[in-house]
């Protein structure tokens, strides 16, 4: 299993709106970056997620899990694509950018080396540390 990281400005799409479509989750979309979309068409059903929210907040704050592998986004046409997530749990403390650009064996992060990055791979190795840091 992968992990990852997804990046939504609050006034977008929140956290609190991602729990609230349930168990049936919702698609992601807005993606218009190849590098991206390369790491959307790279996950996996069951792959965890770190759901972060960007430019309002800049804090990891909860997990999400990838329930529909990359397929056709249609109202944006090739070659872009879509990945549908469901909500995991919150992060009982939420894990600024500033925590994690504070943190030596984060530095090699995508979050802190292409903060730019919509949709980022995790190493396991950080995706520990920061779920520690987040409480968990």
């Amino acid at each position: 299993m992968a992990h990852w990281l997804i990046k939504s400005e609050p006034s977008k799409w929140s956290w609190d709106q991602q729990i609230a479509a349930g168990a049936k989750g919702t698609h992601w979309d807005g993606v218009k970056n190849h590098t991206a979309k390369l790491n959307l068409m790279a996950m996996k059903k069951g792959d965890q997620v770190f759901f972060y929210h960007s430019n309002e907040g800049l804090e990891v704050v909860g997990i999400v899990e990838v329930i529909r592998e990359a397929y056709p986004w249609e109202d944006a046409g090739p070659p872009w694509v879509l990945v549908d997530f469901k909500g995991v749990k919150p992060l009982p403390k939420p894990v600024s950018l500033a925590a994690v650009k504070a943190e030596p064996k984060l530095a090699k992060m995508s979050l802190v080396t292409s903060f730019r990055l919509s949709v980022q791979p995790v190493t396991d190795e950080e995706w520990d540390i920061v779920c520690k840091m987040g409480g968990l």
